[in-house]
């Protein structure tokens, strides 16, 4: 998904990993493309990333019968995201209601739909869209997350799309999991990852709770996306994140009277020093600036190696914003 609203002049970066913890972290409403309103988790004011998950993105659910008057494109539905592009990451789609159309540069077209696994390496460059179609189903609800990736493959290893219509699913304690990526109680997904990571999906049955495995050299957090959930003291509900540091082998987390459906992320702290600005992840100012110029030379030529242009998608791409009047520089994981 595009970054179109991040501040230009924010950054991830390493710091130390404090262990245990509970901590919310609050989200903010930002616009991307045409007509989707999501809430950003990740990167937040107090926390930057959870291993090496350094963008999370929840949106809906979304009524898409109703007209989107407000963006200058009366009747447009959900999600319109034009081509754009990424470098030195991963993008994870995953969905609980609804389909979004993919297409990419290199030549991949599939629709993303719940329980489905779409993940996109970007290699040193790759380009995607996103679009609700006209017949797509009348809701939207997912999450949209980037993973950086290290240094040793972020630039060498080919762009790449990657989509698993069947991940292994478990049962414990009465819960429900679908594993994403990464590891969880012993079952492992195949989605491909460059460092330790965890992505699960998890539903626990009212009232019930659920002592949940973890791996003390990995830190996590929770975000929940329908219900409420008590871990602790704190109770996050709809669209909230809690992080939950390191340092643990298990922590008991119970569902509310309703429920409770809840993103398990996690993974070993990343400690290589980022740069994220718009849809880029690099290591220093000037590979930002340099990406930026060769998605921008990519639009004048309708395409060139580093980033081709997305076939068979009816539309212009998305033109990257100004880069700001300071250089960009490295910041902590944390505050």
């Amino acid at each position: 998904m595009s970054d179109l609203e991040k501040d230009p002049a924010e950054v991830v970066g390493t710091g130390d990993c404090e262990g245990p913890a509970l901590e919310m972290l609050e989200g903010r409403e930002v616009v991307l493309g045409r007509s989707t309103t999501v809430r950003r988790l990740l990167p937040n004011k107090n926390r930057r990333m959870v291993g090496a998950w350094c963008f999370v993105d929840h949106y809906g659910p979304d009524d898409l019968a109703r007209r989107v008057d407000s963006y200058d494109v009366p009747g447009e539905r959900g999600m319109q995201v034009p081509p754009h592009p990424h470098t030195s990451l991963q993008t994870v789609s995953w969905l609980f209601e609804g389909e979004i159309e993919h297409r990419d540069s290199v030549g991949s077209h599939a629709f993303v739909r719940p329980g489905e696994l779409n993940i996109m390496t970007a290699g040193n460059g790759i380009a995607h869209s996103e679009v609700s179609t006209p017949d797509a189903p009348p809701r939207l609800h997912g999450a949209q997350l980037w993973v950086a990736l290290p240094d040793d493959v972020r630039t060498t290893t080919p762009p790449a799309f990657n989509a698993y219509a069947d991940l292994p699913r478990l049962e414990l304690d009465g819960a429900q999991m679908t594993v994403m990526i990464g590891t969880v109680a012993g079952v492992t997904s195949p989605a491909p990852a460059y460092t330790p990571l965890v992505g699960a999906d998890i539903t626990i049955g009212p009232g019930q709770s659920l002592d949940l495995p973890l791996t003390p050299s990995n830190e996590y957090a929770v975000l929940v996306v329908d219900g409420s959930l008590t871990v602790g003291d704190l109770h996050p509900g709809f669209g909230e994140m809690t992080y939950l540091g390191a340092g643990r082998d298990a922590i008991e987390l119970a569902a509310s009277d309703d429920g409770v459906r809840f993103l398990l992320l996690g993974g070993e702290p990343f400690e290589e020093e980022l740069v994220m600005w718009w849809n880029f992840i690099g290591r220093s100012h000037e590979e930002i600036v340099a990406a930026r110029d060769a998605w921008q030379a990519a639009i004048d030529a309708a395409g060139n190696d580093r980033f081709p242009m997305v076939p068979g998608y009816d539309g212009d791409p998305l033109p990257a914003p100004p880069l700001p009047g300071t250089t960009l520089r490295p910041r902590p994981r944390a505050r």
